[in-house]
């Protein structure tokens, strides 16, 4: 806080005295060392004298250009370093869409734009700053027409890296130049995406035999990333009735990275006719899945002896993170298969005979918890549970916190023989 004299501010005193001259001199310095102050400058005086359309839009693009040099000595940093703590990084992003947003109000003078634009490029090329999003907006931001946008298309389609060949390609796709799209779409035809862009590109074209040529193609050579271009097909095909070409697609799209929820909605596609076709196939696919996704697949078919298998294939999931739905599945199988699920639980304890942090004394009272309710409630062996908890007690009598969260979770805890 600036401390003022009893006698006056003698700032505006001292302002008061000087000259218009001598003003625009300190003004000026002011604002040639520091460009927040240079910024500042062009807002407040634009607001408070009229000029003519072509200085409103020179004084914007230097506005522009000072809110660059704010975020520049950072924006090199991160790039230098391959990124940097979160605060710099927001910084630099919330001056980035500074930018982006004055150059989105089409005010900024050509010369300015393109100023921005040759300081963007560099750092859009090296791909190192962790900032590629916000960057690519304000590069885009600063073409106002046709023009300005085939020139970046050019930028982009000069620099290496499939990125910005993608960049370039839409960019050209939406001016509809199609020699130079097809150019540069003819360079990569590897995945199920590249495939879908073509075909879309014929599609929207009226080119439509074209289209479907180019997606029957995608899905006998893709590698990959083929949901858009099934999807396409599918479309297409559903149109011409054509069924059984229509599910052999809607199968492939199912098992492809099986999940439970991909597996619903193709048995609801299905007729019973169907369905007795493409069953076999999809079990024959289950070994591929992710293993959440097969123990769901086989709960829902009520395959429990193959969820048995899969559940105990593993020791009981230490943490809740990707094993909630393992727990689950064992709690339905308690009184089906008492005894596997309970050595199942077991497998959660490890060893209980060391020192650990509460947090792990008060995770493996939970599975104790589903150890005593086990024994004591489903197999009925009370006996049982009272020789084991009473051992484990005993060993960890030295353990203050160990007996604090198994008494606080554990049912009769306090009561075991020592």
């Amino acid at each position: 806080m600036v401390r003022k004299s009893q006698n006056g501010d003698a700032l505006t005193e001292l302002l008061s005295a000087a000259s218009h001259k001598v003003l625009s001199k300190l003004i000026l310095e002011l604002a040639m060392e520091l460009p927040v102050v240079r910024r500042q400058c062009f807002d407040f005086l634009k607001k408070q004298v009229s000029v003519s359309k072509a200085l409103v839009q020179r004084s914007e693009g230097e506005a522009v250009l000072a809110l660059w040099c704010e975020l520049a000595p950072d924006l090199e940093e991160l790039d230098d370093c391959g990124g940097g703590d979160y605060a710099t990084m927001d910084d630099v992003a919330e001056l980035l869409y500074q930018v982006e947003e004055r150059l989105d109000s089409k005010k900024v003078d050509a010369d300015s734009r393109q100023e921005i634009l040759d300081l963007t490029l560099p750092f859009i090329e090296s791909s190192n700053a962790g900032l590629d999003d916000m960057l690519y907006d304000v590069a885009y931001a600063t073409c106002y027409g046709g023009d300005d946008l085939r020139s970046l298309a050019q930028e982009f389609e000069a620099m290496k890296g499939e990125w910005k060949a993608d960049h370039a390609r839409r960019i050209y796709r939406s001016l509809g130049d199609r020699d130079k799209y097809l150019e540069l779409r003819a360079r990569r035809m590897e995945y199920g995406a590249d495939y879908h862009d073509l075909a879309t590109f014929y599609w929207d074209s009226g080119e439509k035999e074209e289209a479907l040529q180019v997606a029957e193609k995608g899905l006998r050579k893709a590698k990959g990333r083929m949901n858009e271009l099934r999807s396409f097909v599918t479309a297409r095909i559903e149109e011409t009735g054509d069924r059984e070409k229509y599910m052999a697609l809607q199968f492939d799209h199912a098992t492809d990275n099986l999940t439970f929820e991909k597996y619903e909605a193709f048995k609801k596609l299905c007729s019973a006719e169907d369905w007795c076709l493409f069953q076999p196939q999809i079990v024959s696919r289950l070994k591929q899945a992710e293993e959440v996704n097969r123990l769901k697949i086989s709960m829902h078919r009520k395959e429990y002896d193959e969820v048995l298998a899969i559940l105990t294939k593993r020791r009981y999931p230490i943490s809740s993170w990707g094993g909630n739905y393992k727990i689950q599945a064992a709690q339905k199988l308690e009184k089906r298969y008492p005894e596997k699920i309970l050595k199942y639980y077991l497998s959660g304890l490890g060893n209980l005979d060391r020192n650990a942090e509460r947090k792990e004394y008060a995770r493996n009272a939970q599975v104790m918890v589903k150890v005593r309710r086990m024994l004591v409630d489903v197999l009925g062996d009370k006996a049982r549970w009272e020789k084991f908890a009473s051992k484990i007690k005993k060993d960890n009598l030295r353990r203050p916190a160990f007996q604090q969260e198994f008494a606080r979770l554990v049912q009769g805890w306090r009561e075991l023989n020592e």
